[in-house]
C-alpha cells in the first residue's frame, strides 16, 4: 500500500494513538487524512479534515462514509476500556459498550467503507488490536480477541477486492486510556510509525514490542500459565 497520495480515515483521530496516526500519515505524504471523532471540534491538527463519527451509531457511520467518498485507507482505532475485569460480576452495560465500540464499531465502519475503498481502486484496512487479544483479561481483552478473529477473516474476504488488512498488536501505549497504568508505556507516535511501516510493507500483523511478540509466539501455552 502506497502511503504517499493516499486518502486516509482514522477513527478516534482526535487524541492519543489516533492523533499520532493522523500526524504520521500527513508527514508521510498522504493526500488527505480524515480525523474522525464524535466531536470534530476536538481535532486540533489544522492539516487534517475533521469529520463527525460515532462508531456505535449507524446513522453517524453512514453519514461519514458518504462524506469520505475518496478514502483508500481505513484505520479502525477508536476504542473504549471500562476496566471491566470480571465478565461475571462486571456491569453488563459497560461490557456491552466495550463490544459495541471495540468489535461491532470496527465491523460496522469497515462494512460501510469497504465499498468506498473498492470503488477507489482498492486500498487497505488497519485494525488496532492489542497484546490482550491473546491474554484472558476482562471485557477489553475479550473484545480484542474477537477483533483478532475478525481481522483474520476480513483479510481473506477482502483480498479479492484488492484491499489488504493489517492487525496492530501492542502492549501499553502512553494515552489517556492507559493513564492508570504505572508500567512502561510506548510513545504513540512510535507505535503509529511502526503500524504505517507495516501497512506500506503489506504486513498481515504488526507486533510492536518484544512482550507482544513473546505472547504471540506462546499461544500453545495454557492460558492461565500465559497470564501469570
Amino acid at each position: 500500500m502506497e502511503i504517499n497520495g493516499a486518502t486516509v480515515l482514522v477513527t478516534g483521530g482526535n487524541r492519543g494513538l489516533g492523533k499520532a496516526f493522523v500526524e504520521e500519515f500527513l508527514d508521510r505524504g498522504a493526500k488527505k487524512v480524515y480525523a474522525a471523532a464524535r466531536d470534530p471540534r476536538t481535532v486540533t491538527d489544522p492539516r487534517a479534515t475533521a469529520i463527525e463519527l460515532d462508531v456505535t451509531d449507524h446513522a453517524s457511520i453512514e453519514r461519514a462514509a458518504a462524506q469520505a467518498g475518496d478514502v483508500t485507507l481505513l484505520v479502525n482505532n477508536a476504542a473504549v476500556d471500562r476496566l471491566t475485569t470480571s465478565l461475571v460480576d462486571g456491569d453488563r452495560e459497560d461490557i456491552k459498550l466495550e463490544f459495541d465500540t471495540n468489535l461491532f464499531g470496527v465491523l460496522d465502519v469497515t462494512r460501510a467503507l469497504v465499498p468506498v475503498i473498492a470503488a477507489n481502486g482498492g486500498g487497505h484496512v488497519l485494525n488496532v488490536a492489542s497484546v490482550l487479544s491473546w491474554l484472558p483479561w476482562g471485557a477489553y481483552g475479550a473484545t480484542k480477541a474477537a477483533l483478532w478473529s475478525v481481522t483474520n477473516h476480513l483479510r481473506n474476504e477482502l483480498r479479492p477486492r484488492d484491499i489488504g488488512v493489517t492487525g496492530l498488536y501492542v502492549a501499553y501505549i502512553d494515552t489517556d486510556m492507559s493513564a492508570h497504568v504505572t508500567q512502561p508505556k510506548h510513545d504513540p507516535r512510535a507505535v503509529a510509525r511502526a503500524a504505517v511501516d507495516g501497512i506500506a510493507a503489506g504486513a498481515d500483523e504488526v507486533l510492536v514490542d518484544e512482550f507482544t511478540r513473546n505472547v504471540r509466539a506462546a499461544l500453545n501455552v495454557d492460558p492461565t500459565k500465559l497470564l501469570r
